[in-house]
Parts: structure tokens; C-alpha cells; sequence
């Protein structure tokens, strides 16, 4: 046997290992959900194709219909996972989403963009822009999914994601502000136990995105050092974090540099006592769970 088909070149735990002769071991354990009629929400969900030429796919999801004509707000959630791992198809994403669902009466778009290393970034944030304009393709009511041509609100938009999906959301939503996509009110950004860089290089991150530094000096890690930052794409933000995580800091520091970047809109920013990261996903019989989801929709549903 080749020697070199067992020595590890890399290792990012609980991620993946990558060996001297080119394979990757993903180290992450997915439990998969198909889409469901749920009994306890009333939610519906179903998968989509939204990128056929590369096979790029969705979950949507919609709470209980009234009428012919009720129409939601629309949230585009981005899934974390390091931007290697997750999947809107697991089981703690199906669940968190249902029940966000219900609570805020919303439609939601999970996407599943591809992950890293096998597709290097920033091909995650593209798939994940790509979804947001699928979305404004349903704005004039001809678009591929009847749900959204039927239901959707889109002049009341947001996006959202957690972890590495809470990055790739807020630089969804700086794009947005550059180049507004056509039919889309984007109201707000939600981001939940977010990852941000700091000034030290994550080779972890270098890696995934060989055309980046992996430190301070990225506008992807760094909001800080993006010129595009006061023209972020949305009128509100809210930002959640968790006592426990070690990316806390990172959540606190990303709020103080929008509040002082001179983007016109309102951030606020709640920490869980007690809590760890993306304990909405990884605990869901927390106690604050249920506070965050009235937060969530009270955020989504008032100015």
C-alpha cells in the first residue's frame, strides 16, 4: 500500500482530514430528514432543484394556508457547518426550520450550496447569491415554484444563516447592497452564533479559499475592512450570540462595527446565557429556545 494514502497533509477537527495523496475524510456526521407534511407545526416542506446546470437544490417550507391569497414574508436561510459540513436536509435543520416556520408565519429557503474542499470558496457564497436572485425570479409570479408565485411577499424579505452560514448570509446581503436583486425588498439580516475572522491568519479558511489570506485583511472575514460595508443591504439587524461560544467575541465585535460603519439601519444584538454555539440547532430543549423563535418572528413580522 502507497504510505502516502494514510499520512495526514491536514487536519481541521470535527471537520475533515485531508492525505498526502489528494482524499478527504469528512469527519461530520449528517442525519438526513426528507421533507414532510409535519403534524406538530402544520409546516409543509418539499426540495427543489434551483440550479439545474450544477445541481444546486433547496428545502422551502410554508407554514399552514388560510386563503388563496395569503401572502408570507420570505427568508433565505443559509445553513452552517464550517462551509464544509451542514445540509438543510438534516434533521436539526428540518426541525429548527419548522418551527421558525410556524413561529413567524414565513416561507423559508434553505439552500444546500456545495461545500468546501470539494468545491472550493467562494462557490458557497455564489450558490447562496444565486438562490437569492432564484427567489426574485418568482417576484413577477412566473417563477419555477408555485409557492412562492402564489404566496410569497416580496417586498418583505430577509436572510438569514448560523456559523459559517451567518457569514456567507451578511456577505449575501452586502452584495444585495451593491447590486440590488430586481423584485426584492430585503428588510433584514439574521445572524445567529456568527463566524468572523480576526486578525490572525485561519488556515482552516486559507484552505477552503486558496484565493484568500484567511486573516484580518478579507472583506469576507473582516467586515471591518470592507468599503462596501455602510452599504449593507437592509434596513435591520439582528445578531445572536451564546455565553458558552468561543465565537462570542467575534458576534459582540462585528455589531460595534456596524453600528460605527455609517450604514443607516438599526442592529441590535441578544446573548444566551449559558448557552453554546448554535445551541438552537444542537439543543433544542433549551430553555431559550423558544424566547429566540418569538424574537425571530417579532423581528421578521414589525418595523
Amino acid at each position: 500500500m502507497d504510505s502516502r494514502s494514510s499520512e495526514i497533509l491536514h487536519e481541521f477537527p470535527p471537520f475533515f482530514k485531508v492525505y498526502k495523496d489528494g482524499r478527504i475524510e469528512k469527519l461530520w456526521s449528517l442525519h438526513f430528514a426528507p421533507p414532510s407534511d409535519d403534524p406538530e407545526t402544520g409546516v409543509r416542506s418539499k426540495d427543489v432543484v434551483i440550479l439545474p446546470e450544477c445541481g444546486v437544490s433547496a428545502r422551502i417550507f410554508i407554514p399552514k394556508i388560510n386563503g388563496p391569497d395569503q401572502k408570507f414574508p420570505i427568508l433565505l436561510h443559509i445553513h452552517g457547518g464550517g462551509f464544509c459540513a451542514g445540509s438543510p436536509f438534516e434533521i436539526i435543520c428540518q426541525n429548527f426550520l419548522n418551527s421558525l416556520t410556524a413561529e413567524a408565519n414565513i416561507i423559508v429557503v434553505s439552500v444546500d450550496y456545495r461545500l468546501a474542499p470539494e468545491h472550493h470558496l467562494p462557490i458557497a457564497y455564489d450558490d447562496s447569491w444565486d438562490a437569492l436572485q432564484w427567489i426574485a425570479s418568482h417576484s413577477t409570479r412566473s417563477g419555477p415554484d408555485p409557492w412562492l408565485n402564489e404566496h410569497g411577499n416580496f417586498g418583505r424579505v430577509f436572510v438569514a444563516g448560523e456559523s459559517a452560514g451567518a457569514n456567507i448570509a451578511h456577505n449575501v446581503v452586502i452584495r444585495a447592497g451593491v447590486n440590488p436583486p430586481p423584485g426584492l425588498d430585503i428588510i433584514g439580516l439574521i445572524l445567529l452564533s456568527p463566524f468572523f475572522g480576526g486578525a490572525e491568519t485561519d488556515n482552516m479558511y486559507k484552505f477552503l479559499c486558496p484565493s484568500s489570506s484567511g486573516s484580518g485583511d478579507d472583506p469576507k472575514l473582516n467586515p471591518a475592512v470592507d468599503p462596501n460595508l455602510p452599504g449593507l443591504g437592509c434596513r435591520k439587524v439582528f445578531v445572536c450570540v451564546a455565553e458558552k461560544d468561543g465565537l462570542r467575541g467575534r458576534g459582540w465585535e462585528y455589531h460595534e462595527t456596524v453600528k460605527k460603519s455609517g450604514w443607516g439601519g438599526c442592529i441590535e444584538i441578544e446573548e444566551a446565557e449559558g448557552e453554546d454555539h448554535c445551541f438552537h440547532m444542537f439543543n433544542p430543549s433549551s430553555s431559550k429556545l423558544g424566547p429566540l423563535l418569538k424574537k425571530l418572528s417579532s423581528f421578521i413580522n414589525h418595523d
